[in-house]
């Protein structure tokens, strides 16, 4: 027999919110791949006004080092698909925004521009918060929305985890 309650699942966005508002914690966005999911994603929970910074859409190396300055050095030794260039676009969008966490994504969504050392579905996720920057290797399947919406999801879900680790 049912008792009538209706379980429903909080969005990830939502969580990611009420734990930043409830720490007065201020996030961000680096994208690149993605063009922007993660941020319009995060925009879909009510209240993201207080904690939602700015967002950034760096898909050009040019964007990378201009607004984050990710160096020039780092884009053209490891390239702007690297765990460095993930790392540098965190950093440089807290930084850029005085934000207190930053969630940074680039990748080859595909189906062109992959290699046999970075093919298409190649993804770096990376989040910084309290000085330490962590990054993520990820491998995506499927078509290039396939990716990027994929990127997108588990960027949200790593920044989720690490709010809730510090």
């Amino acid at each position: 027999m049912s008792s009538g309650r209706r379980i429903v699942e909080i969005p990830i966005e939502k969580k990611i919110e009420r734990i930043l508002a409830a720490r007065n914690l201020t996030v961000t966005t680096a994208e690149s791949c993605t063009g922007g999911l993660v941020a319009a994603t995060l925009v879909n929970a009510d209240g993201i006004s207080k904690v939602f910074k700015e967002g950034y859409i760096t898909y050009s190396d040019e964007a990378k080092h201009k607004l984050l300055g990710v160096s020039q050095d780092t884009l053209s030794r490891f390239g702007a698909v690297s765990r460095e260039t993930a790392v540098q676009m965190a950093e440089g969008a807290a930084r850029a925004a005085g934000a207190d966490v930053a969630i940074s994504v680039t990748g080859i969504a595909g189906p062109d521009g992959g290699t046999e050392e970075k093919p298409a579905g190649l993804v770096y996720i990376g989040c910084t918060m309290n000085g330490k920057t962590i990054v993520k290797r990820c491998f995506f399947g499927g078509d290039r929305n396939s990716v990027r919406y994929n990127s997108m999801r588990e960027a949200l879900q790593i920044l989720y985890c690490r709010i809730l680790q510090e």
